[in-house]
């Protein structure tokens, strides 16, 4: 099996900089946590290829890290997707993802353009907000991303094969098998 599901986040923050694992805080837990996938899964790369607009950590900024290098994508994206030939989903994370992949068809903010992942989705493009808690007051400002759209993306992912489903719905997120599923 080959990865089907492609993320692209922001940059690695400190502490995946210190560690080498992607999504390796409480942004990446809950991020886990939409998907309604195991930690063994997301970080299997025959499953899930992880890759950052951004592809070291580019410090810290006044409210946070600063942006991700705008080099990086341009250089790494198009070389990396040959490595990627089963890839159907592709999740934006972020409004620098948005911007690099959805480009003129981005919306005019953030929320705008999350709301409208409809439009993305038969290009295989899903977008969503970083899962920061930093990001909390959008989520309370926006019950509709946790209550409509993330049981949407679970849906989507799970139809992407990378886990046995059966009794995913019945299971609590994060508890879920990551055995090898036939082709």
């Amino acid at each position: 099996m080959q990865a089907r599901l492609r993320i692209v986040g922001q940059a690695p923050g400190k502490r995946v900089h210190e560690t080498g694992i992607p999504w390796n805080d409480r942004s990446g837990q809950r991020l886990r946590d939409w998907l309604g996938l195991s930690a063994e899964c997301f970080y299997d790369p025959m499953k899930v290829a992880i890759i950052p607009m951004g592809l070291c950590y580019p410090g810290k900024g006044a409210s946070g890290d600063k942006p991700p290098r705008p080099e990086c994508a341009p250089r790494w994206h198009g070389q990396l997707d040959q490595f990627l030939p089963a890839l159907e989903m592709t999740l934006l994370i972020g409004q620098y993802a948005h911007a690099y992949y959805l480009g003129k068809s981005r919306k005019g903010s953030l929320t705008a353009t999350v709301q409208a992942w409809r439009e993305y989705l038969p290009q295989g493009f899903l977008p969503l907000p970083h899962p920061s808690p930093r990001n909390e007051l959008w989520l309370r400002k926006n019950p509709w991303f946790e209550q409509e759209l993330v049981p949407q993306l679970r849906l989507q992912v799970a139809g992407l094969g990378l886990q046995p489903q059966p009794e995913l719905r019945d299971q609590p997120f994060g508890a879920q098998s990551c055995e090898q599923v036939e082709e």
